[in-house]
């Protein structure tokens, strides 16, 4: 019996461990631990210096990109520094990112900060406007931070680029994942100049890995993202990509929170689909 009562604690230690170790926070938990984060608000500058959750830094989804006209390249290790130092932020801190509720720009933050090395990140699973209906904290007061000593470091194997995508064109050990919707997967639509899909990828829309409410949006749970991520091989590296390297930070995440090797292709389809030495695949249906 003791062995047995021993056996059952153990499981429930592993599952507890588990649930801490989520890449995501649910409101209550944030509400109730909020001195143990530091908190980004990844919307708009504007957005938030008229109201946001009380002690939140602003980091606009919008300073990621090196040229958000161009195409979704991830912002420059300068850059980076100086936005990175000015929050008072290093990479060991317990971080807490939100957005508006879609989860595209919180996400492309997220993913951001692990390419230049952050460790401990959590999105908050709900937006700024659930949290407000909810009367929760908020302010307009903007916090003073001390600068931190930041050092940027790129983590290549979060980060994929139009060579290593080449590349897994033809690699057996790696999936590609379009997280663009269908249309645009069959060559419907296009945000280049040139209509399909980037060779041997599938078709895993970023919107299947949230559902929505009249009042809220929140991540899938986890059993449901294993049900959409079934048939991706976990042996196997997975690139993601979209239009500019935003929504497919959803996937990322996802994928993250999973547990698979994955990274996405910063530049994506503005920058393939506009290169007309690159191959594409683009199915009869688009016709």
């Amino acid at each position: 019996m003791k062995k047995i009562t021993k056996i059952i604690l153990f499981l429930f230690m592993l599952n507890t461990v588990s649930y801490s170790s989520s890449l995501r926070i649910e409101i209550k938990e944030l509400v109730n631990n909020l001195s143990s984060y530091k908190i980004l608000d990844v919307r708009d500058k504007n957005k938030f210096e008229d109201l946001h959750i009380k002690g939140a830094l602003n980091f606009s989804a919008s300073l990621t990109y090196n040229n958000f006209s161009i195409d979704g390249k991830i912002s420059e290790p300068n850059k980076m520094q100086k936005i990175i130092r000015n929050l008072g932020l290093d990479i060991n801190d317990n971080i807490v990112i939100y957005d508006d509720g879609t989860f595209f720009d919180a996400s492309r933050v997220f993913w951001t900060l692990e390419v230049y090395g952050f460790k401990n990140l959590k999105l908050l699973n709900a937006g700024f406007n659930f949290w407000e209906r909810l009367n929760y904290q908020t302010s307009k007061d903007i916090p003073i931070v001390k600068q931190s000593n930041y050092i940027p470091s790129i983590n290549n194997k979060k980060l994929a680029t139009k060579f290593t995508t080449q590349i897994a064109t033809k690699a057996n050990s790696q999936i590609i994942i379009d997280a663009r919707d269908y249309d645009n997967y069959i060559g419907k639509k296009s945000a280049a100049k040139r209509f399909g899909h980037i060779p041997k990828a599938i078709n895993i829309p970023a919107i299947n890995n949230i559902k929505k409410d009249l009042f809220k949006s929140k991540l899938k749970g986890i059993d449901e993202l294993k049900d959409i991520y079934k048939n991706i091989n976990k042996d196997k590296k997975i690139v993601l990509y979209c239009s500019i390297g935003r929504i497919a930070s959803t996937n990322y995440f996802a994928l993250r929170e999973l547990g698979y090797d994955v990274s996405n292709y910063d530049a994506s389809w503005k920058e393939w689909g506009n290169d007309s030495n690159l191959p594409i695949i683009k199915l009869s249906e688009a016709k």
